[in-house]
């Protein structure tokens, strides 16, 4: 593990090796400050109201408990030898994991002395495990005695953990039989922005647990849970978005948002300025139902539902969602909105939802759709470029963002264990690449979707055969990261 990037401070490293990455970057760990509080409506930027996150998941504070190990005594000739001063290095990591926390906006529960033997080791998992700890943080202080035994049951506790091994407290033949355990990764390095990464990537398996996806679809009310992911699919009948959408009159906050997107936009073609305000209705529509039923995403059959009656389709209001940090995917794809909450949790950035072609002239895949996020860098950075036309069906307003050509992209298309794509003992398989953009596509003369963004992805995959569908493109090369933290949540990689 010790060779892979920094995993998860997204906006820092995107498309840097992680040489160049640990010598230039400075930035420190943060998560989103979009999501704070469940209020419904909220200011952005003093023009508009914007909607938020209320289910659990924005409720979540992780609990994170960490602890160190070392042997009671002087270290002496055996590694990390009389050179290492242990009660230095306590004190630093302390301060630095309880650092990462504060940022991460977690609770922790720091042992305050290091655990001195396998048997202190075993009775402080088993508190964790009764505190029902969303994940533990164990720090190599040693290479001796119970260190790496301790190291083991951690691994084993059932709960998701991270070992940090600092330069000296392991070998190669301490580590090996870790590298792969199912809920555990290790990072071995003198670099503390690894097991940094490593807690955000602890918090975010424990929100994506406990988030609750509204699935606006079908005519009943229930509620299901995705498979291994954890994820709450509340579904709502689609006549109650319906219902919702025809009674809202096109207010001044609705107005108002439609002609700050007519303002930013590139340029405006076909659809009208009721196309865009009809389109945008649904953005706050969609906040009543997330605080109605306590929502923290959003999925909806939209061609479904609306393509046969005269009621926008909400490309345009989806688009915006994802913008503010509300994972919000079409046509109630359960595997697609999972994706778009890990991207959400994990890289404090929105993802593209898309139907794959090949296009054999130069072995790429075209992602194409009719809903596209424009804050491709992230939340708090500026949005792409984007032009205002119809939806391929030559209706209603969309946004045709315009992807960074040389930009280093990632997708990953999660297939639950719960829709038949399981793995070993039910686990869900993540399909994950990474690639570079090549083209964005004009829709005419092409035909399709209006978004059409060529991407040209790594290894030898035969584009005609590439495997999934609305998989998640988003900014950033981050294949190796979502390999760990699959592993960390029991999910099954395969690179693409």
């Amino acid at each position: 593990m010790s060779g892979r990037r920094c995993p998860l401070h997204c906006h820092a490293c995107s498309g840097v090796s992680r040489r160049e990455f640990l010598k230039g970057s400075t930035a420190v760990l943060a998560g989103s400050t979009l999501l704070a509080g469940c209020s419904s409506l909220g200011r952005r930027g003093g023009a508009v109201e914007s909607i938020r996150q209320c289910g659990p998941a924005a409720k979540c504070t992780p609990v994170l408990w960490a602890a160190f190990v070392r042997r009671e005594g002087e270290y002496g000739m055996l590694w990390p030898g009389a050179v290492y001063d242990g009660a230095v290095a306590h004190k630093m990591y302390t301060t630095k994991v309880t650092d990462a926390a504060r940022q991460l906006g977690a609770s922790l529960n720091l042992r305050p002395k290091p655990i001195y033997s396998l048997a202190e080791g075993q009775a402080w998992l088993a508190q964790a495990q009764a505190a029902k700890a969303d994940g533990l943080v164990l720090v190599m202080l040693d290479r001796q005695e119970h260190a790496w035994p301790t190291a083991q049951k951690v691994a084993q506790s059932g709960i998701p953990s991270i070992v940090y091994s600092p330069l000296g407290t392991s070998f190669t033949t301490n580590t090996i039989d870790l590298a792969a355990s199912p809920g555990c990764i290790v990072y071995s390095t003198d670099d503390f922005r690894q097991a940094a990464c490593g807690m955000k990537m602890l918090c975010a398996a424990a929100k994506m647990r406990r988030t609750c996806c509204v699935v606006i679809k079908g005519d009943k009310q229930y509620d299901a849970t995705l498979g291994d992911t954890g994820i709450t699919l509340r579904h709502v009948p689609a006549s109650a978005f319906i219902e919702e959408y025809n009674r809202m009159p096109d207010s001044e906050e609705i107005v108002t948002m439609a002609d700050e997107y007519m303002c930013r936009a590139r340029r405006r073609i076909s659809a009208t300025r009721q196309d865009v305000i009809n389109g945008l209705k649904s953005y706050y529509v969609a906040g009543k139902f997330l605080e109605r039923e306590g929502g923290d995403a959003i999925t909806m059959d939209c061609l479904g539902a609306l393509g046969k009656i005269p009621v926008s389709l909400p490309c345009i209001a989806w688009s915006r969602m994802n913008d503010d940090g509300i994972p919000a995917a079409c046509e109630a794809d359960y595997g697609a909105a999972a994706s778009l909450v890990m991207v959400h949790y994990l890289f404090d950035r929105p993802g593209f939802q898309q139907d794959p072609v090949a296009d054999t002239a130069d072995n790429t895949i075209i992602g194409a759709h009719c809903c596209c996020a424009t804050r491709l860098n992230g939340y708090d950075k500026p949005p792409e470029p984007f032009d205002i036309r119809h939806h391929h069906g030559n209706r209603d307003a969309v946004p045709r963002t315009i992807w960074r050509e040389g930009q280093r992209v990632t997708s990953i298309d999660l297939l639950p264990a719960s829709e038949g794509a399981a793995g070993k003992d039910g686990q869900s398989t993540v399909l994950v690449s990474a690639g570079t953009v090549v083209e964005n596509k004009e829709v005419p003369p092409s035909g399709g979707c209006v978004v059409s963004v060529k991407v040209r992805f790594d290894g030898h995959q035969e584009v005609l055969s590439f495997p999934g569908f609305h998989q998640i493109f988003f900014y950033g090369d981050y294949k190796e990261q979502v390999r760990d933290f699959c592993q960390l949540c029991g999910f099954k990689a395969q690179v693409v």
